[in-house]
């Protein structure tokens, strides 16, 4: 299996494309081998100097602790434990059967503000941020701010905060008059 790569607005995390399912329920990011039993995803938790991974659909997006530490380094690591994972006949990392396991979200207010909101972050942004090896969730909608976490590689994006502001702030504005504002955790 040929695995390729893509380079990241943030020079700390690197995408990874098994040409495969990743991800069934969503994107997912683990920051501790604790959160999960899922043996990639603990695995590439064990690579030093990895402290992130983060599951997109059809991606993998692995983040360095910094610039120090080379992707030259531990990218071959990466690849060979992908590699293997998928050549023990497996299909994908996470299943749907975990959804009973994953956080219900905010998601399912019946406010149709916060439901247009979603909507815009489901249809316009996120599938730009899936693109960079990132993700983006909606967590809470107060006095016009709207507040989000971003993932991924967008966590600790240096260029995030311009992302944030001129990206998605501008388009809640647009679409839903009621956002006045948009904060990241």
């Amino acid at each position: 299996m040929f695995i390729q790569t893509e380079n990241t607005p943030n020079p700390n995390t690197l995408k990874f494309l098994p040409g495969k399912t990743v991800s069934k329920i969503g994107p997912v990011e683990f920051i501790n081998k604790k959160q999960t039993t899922n043996e990639l995803v603990r695995n590439l938790l064990s690579v030093d100097g990895v402290v992130m991974v983060f599951l997109g659909n059809d991606f993998i997006t692995v983040k360095k602790k910094n610039d120090d530490l080379s992707w030259e380094d531990i990218k071959n690591s990466i690849i060979t434990l992908i590699n293997e994972y998928y050549a023990q006949g497996k299909s994908f990392v996470l299943d749907t059967e975990l959804e009973s396991k994953k956080i219900k979200s905010i998601e399912k207010q019946d406010n149709k503000v916060i439901s247009k909101i979603i909507e815009i972050l489901d249809n316009k942004i996120r599938p730009a941020v899936a693109r960079d090896g990132g993700d983006i969730k909606f967590k809470s909608f107060e006095k016009g701010i709207v507040t989000v976490e971003l993932q991924g590689s967008c966590s600790g994006c240096p260029s995030s905060v311009m992302t944030l502001k001129q990206g998605v702030q501008n388009l809640l504005c647009h679409y839903v008059p009621e956002v006045k504002k948009v904060e990241a955790l």
